[in-house]
């Protein structure tokens, strides 16, 4: 499909900087194709929702993955360079996107935390690391000289906690931002972009949804900065999406297909639970155990297989995640919804505002 279908005006006015505090208290627009828009609030999510469905959460949790240093190389001056890491393909290499690219070279060698004055790199010497490989759109391969928790600490010591360019470009990164931008319930270490649409629940929401006799089920994705990245082809066809790692254990696939089963809706809390669970789903819709990468790329005319509903936020003009909810809910529905949304005062993207959409046809 041609790109620029999924392109519309956003006033710069309706990106969030900061999320709702408390983060319950965000606005949700229900949109169910062929029915009139609903404004309601996250707090109403437990009444939009029949006991016994299940929401499934995405349980990452969201590592400091941007990285500065200082590019080493023999006979030349030092380089000042930046990477964010995006996929972990062995203990000791990450792949990143690095600035600038065009300088590094494979055998370059680079000093993180060289040149930083923060106390936390004052206790460290810095991270030694080589460049492996350089590919397509800015994409490097390093090979650090540390491995597996060793070089998570060093990363945790060193690193800076990865804001969507959206928001770094118009702000500082602060000590709120190290809570906000990580869900409560996060606890697999491993992403470096949040599942944001899991920013809007809070402790208080939870026990509302268990005293509704809704159940939650967590699932891992590590989200990469891949997420972040415009679609620069012309036809979606031509993008390629950068993989993620993802883990659906035997228990909890059982788990769910027998929430189908009894005749409950699958509801996906957020873009990357959709993505692992449609990854794992048979023809049939049954999920099976996932673990490992996945790159699935969901355009409209794909049929979904897992998931009944969806809790996501409002995306970015031509992205792969508006896309997505183009599919899910029909592309004439998102952009009647993403028109009225904006219209009607809602925030955009990772700290923005919340939506509970549902495909065509659904009960």
């Amino acid at each position: 499909m041609r790109v620029d279908l999924f392109d519309f005006e956003l006033p710069e006015a309706s990106i969030a900087l900061r999320p709702a505090s408390p983060r319950d208290a965000s606005r949700l627009l229900v949109v169910r194709p062929g029915e009139s828009l609903a404004d309601r609030g996250v707090r109403d999510l437990p009444a939009l929702l029949n006991p016994g469905d299940a929401l499934v959460f995405n349980d990452t949790r969201v590592i400091p993955a941007r990285l500065s240093g200082i590019r080493h190389r023999a006979g030349g001056a030092g380089q000042r360079c930046e990477a964010m890491l995006h996929l972990r393909e062995a203990p000791d290499r990450w792949r990143a996107f690095a600035r600038p690219a065009k300088r590094l070279a494979p055998g370059d060698r680079i000093r993180f935390g060289e040149g930083e004055t923060t106390s936390e790199v004052c206790a460290m010497a810095g991270l030694d690391a080589t460049v492996e490989e350089r590919g397509e759109g800015g994409e490097i391969l390093l090979r650090f000289d540390l491995a597996g928790p060793a070089l998570d600490e060093a990363i945790a010591a060193l690193g800076a906690l990865p804001l969507p360019p959206y928001i770094a470009g118009k702000r500082p990164t602060d000590a709120r931002d190290t809570t906000d931008y990580q869900t409560v319930y996060a606890r697999e270490p491993g992403a470096v972009a949040a599942p944001t649409a899991g920013l809007h629940f809070s402790d208080a929401l939870l026990g509302a949804i268990d005293a509704a006799g809704i159940e939650r089920v967590h699932v891992t994705l590590h989200v990469g900065a891949g997420t972040f990245l415009p679609v620069k082809a012309d036809d979606t066809d031509a993008h390629r999406m950068h993989a993620e790692i993802g883990i659906l254990d035997a228990a909890t696939a059982a788990r769910l297909d027998a929430v189908r089963a009894r005749g409950n809706r699958i509801v996906a809390v957020g873009t990357t639970a959709l993505r692992l669970l449609e990854s794992a789903a048979g023809p049939d819709g049954t999920l099976r155990p996932f673990s490992g990468a996945t790159d699935i790329f969901i355009t409209p005319g794909y049929r979904f297989r897992a998931v009944d509903a969806l809790v996501t936020n409002f995306h970015l003009p031509r992205s792969t995640l508006f896309m997505l909810v183009s599919a899910f809910s029909g592309l004439d529905t998102m952009r009647a919804a993403y028109a009225h949304a904006i219209a009607s005062g809602y925030r955009f993207y990772s700290y923005g505002d919340a939506s509970l959409l549902f495909p065509e046809g659904a009960p």
